[in-house]
C-alpha cells in the first residue's frame, strides 16, 4: 500500500472551504426576513462548522506531508525543510511563534477586542460571556462573522476570511522561525550565510509588525486620520508576505544544501 503524503487532504480541504464560500455568498446573501433569520443563523453555524473540519483536514494533511517527506529523506529542498524542523526544538519553536504571532495578528486586526471603557452588557445589551452570529451581509469571505462576548471588556469577532489568514500566516512565520534558527545553527561555521539566511526569515517572520512600528512615530492627534492608511498598508504587508514566506524557506533549504548538509551527519 502506498504510503499517504497527505495532499489530497491538503487539496480537499482548500476546494471545500472555496465552495463553502461560494455556497454561502450565494444562500446567505439572499433576502433576509424574519421567517428565514433562523434559518439562515444555522446556516451560519453549519458554515463554521464545515470550514473548521476542512481547516482539520488541511491541517492533517500537512502533518501527513512533513512526516511522509522527513521518512523519504530526499534531497529536494522540501525533504530538507522538513528534515531540519522535524526534531523537538524546532516543533517547541515553529509552536511558541505560531502562537505568540497568532495572538499578536487577533489584537492588531480586531479579532480579539479589548474595550477598557465598554461595558458590553450595558452599550449592547447582551449577555456575558455569550456568542451571537451576524449571518448576512456582506462580501464572499466576510460573512457569517461570529462574535464573542467573553468578559465586560473582552470580545472577539471572527471573519472567516480573517480567520484563515491568521492561521496561515501564524503557520507560515512559526515555519519561517523554526528554519531560521536552525539554519543559523547548521550554517554557524560560515557566519555570512547563516546569518543571512537566518536574517530573512525572521525579518519577514512579522508583516503584521509594520503597521504598528509606524503608528509609533505618529502623535496622539493624528493618529485617527492615520488608522485608515496604516490598516491598508499592513494588508498589503500581509499580502506580499505570504509568497516571502513560502519561497523563503525553500531558498534556506537551498542554502543548508549547498553547505553539504546531511539529515544523516546532523
Amino acid at each position: 500500500m502506498a504510503q499517504r503524503d497527505g495532499r489530497a487532504l491538503i487539496t480537499l480541504g482548500f476546494v471545500s472551504i472555496a465552495i463553502l464560500f461560494l455556497i454561502y455568498a450565494r444562500l446567505g446573501n439572499s433576502e433576509v426576513t424574519p421567517a428565514a433569520l433562523e434559518s439562515i443563523e444555522r446556516l451560519g453555524v453549519t458554515f463554521y462548522g464545515m470550514m473548521l473540519l476542512a481547516l482539520g483536514a488541511i491541517a492533517y494533511g500537512f502533518y501527513q506531508y512533513h512526516k511522509y517527506k522527513v521518512e523519504k529523506s530526499q534531497n529536494d529542498p522540501f525533504s530538507i525543510i522538513a528534515q531540519v524542523t522535524w526534531n523537538s526544538k524546532s516543533r517547541k519553536i515553529f509552536l511558541a511563534t505560531s502562537i505568540g504571532y497568532g495572538v499578536f495578528f487577533a489584537l492588531t486586526s480586531g479579532i480579539l477586542v479589548y474595550q477598557p471603557d465598554v461595558t458590553f452588557s450595558y452599550h449592547y445589551n447582551v449577555a456575558v460571556p455569550s456568542a451571537q452570529i451576524a449571518p448576512c451581509c456582506g462580501e464572499i469571505g466576510y460573512v457569517p462573522k461570529f462574535i464573542f462576548y467573553i468578559t465586560e471588556h473582552v470580545g472577539m469577532q471572527v471573519i472567516p476570511i480573517n480567520l484563515i489568514l491568521q492561521i496561515t500566516v501564524s503557520y507560515l512565520v512559526g515555519l519561517n522561525a523554526a528554519i531560521a534558527v536552525n539554519a543559523f545553527s547548521i550554517l554557524r561555521k560560515n557566519a555570512g550565510m547563516g546569518s543571512v539566511a537566518a536574517a530573512t526569515g525572521l525579518f519577514i517572520a512579522c508583516p503584521t509588525c509594520a503597521g504598528t512600528f509606524l503608528s509609533l512615530f505618529v502623535s496622539a492627534s493624528s493618529a485617527v486620520a492615520f488608522t485608515l492608511a496604516v490598516t491598508q498598508l499592513q494588508t498589503i504587508l500581509i499580502a506580499i508576505s505570504i509568497p516571502l514566506l513560502v519561497v523563503t524557506p525553500v531558498i534556506m533549504a537551498k542554502k543548508i544544501k549547498s553547505s553539504g548538509w546531511s539529515c544523516k551527519t546532523s
